[in-house]
């Protein structure tokens, strides 16, 4: 039987990396203010950073982080759509493309920004990628830095797939709105994974209703551990 684990930045490293980077991506879908439900939101974990705007000639309308009306939002969404994967849900504040920002430091093999945005250092994806860990994506980022030499790192673009099983999620939680797709509860301190609708092709992967939980299989986390990659913590989580 699969087992998954819950993968979380390992903040004891940051005793002996200094490494630190300040970016957000190139463009991103608008938050949406929803007519049916009233709600003005956008998401967290929908990163794209393998998808390339450059092209659209509506690119600079995916620049600016804002609300928009729920139909302009949409209108935005249907021209990104074709570039995205396939059946991707891409709701409001998804990104796209690479990291911009500044960045600075010592970086060990794998870096964090906030819980749920994971970079690598080129040699530890490809190592990885060596003992046949599956469905890993890397990306390039356009992170500036001032020092000599610095590292090549990569965010793992990380696709929203499986859910949390209905019995972690209160009862109370009302149903996602049928125009914007809004809901909203509390992670649970005890995640419960649904065992049905998780991805067997992939060792690594969002949960689909809460994308901010990265995922990976018992195969991704031995990997890791035996290639000595730090900077991740990995707690188990069960399956119903």
């Amino acid at each position: 039987m699969t087992r998954f684990f819950w993968l979380r930045e390992d903040k004891a490293e940051r005793v002996r990396f200094n490494g630190s980077f300040d970016a957000t991506h190139k463009w991103r879908l608008p938050g949406a203010q929803c007519h049916t439900c009233g709600a003005t939101w956008a998401s967290s974990g929908h990163q794209y950073p393998a998808v390339d705007l450059s092209q659209l000639p509506e690119r600079r309308e995916f620049e600016k982080a804002r609300p928009e009306p729920f139909p302009e939002f949409a209108r935005l969404r249907e021209l990104a759509r074709p570039l995205a994967p396939l059946d991707a849900a891409l709701p409001p504040g998804t990104r796209f493309g690479p990291l911009v920002g500044p960045a600075s430091g010592e970086f060990g093999p794998a870096a964090w920004q906030g819980s749920s945005l994971l970079l690598l250092r080129r040699d530890a994806l490809e190592r990885l990628q060596a003992e046949a860990v599956r469905g890993l994506l890397g990306c390039r980022t356009e992170l500036r830095f001032r020092q000599k030499d610095p590292p090549e790192l990569l965010e793992l673009q990380i696709e929203p797939h499986g859910r949390l099983h209905p019995d972690c999620i209160p009862p109370e939680v009302p149903p996602p709105c049928a125009t914007c797709g809004w809901v909203y509860f509390r992670l649970p301190d005890e995640p419960i994974l649904d065992a049905a609708s998780l991805p067997p092709e992939l060792d690594l992967f969002r949960v689909g209703n809460y994308a901010t939980v990265i995922v990976s299989t018992e195969q991704f986390m031995e990997a890791v551990r035996r290639l000595k990659l730090d900077g991740i913590t990995f707690h188990e989580l069960p399956t119903r």
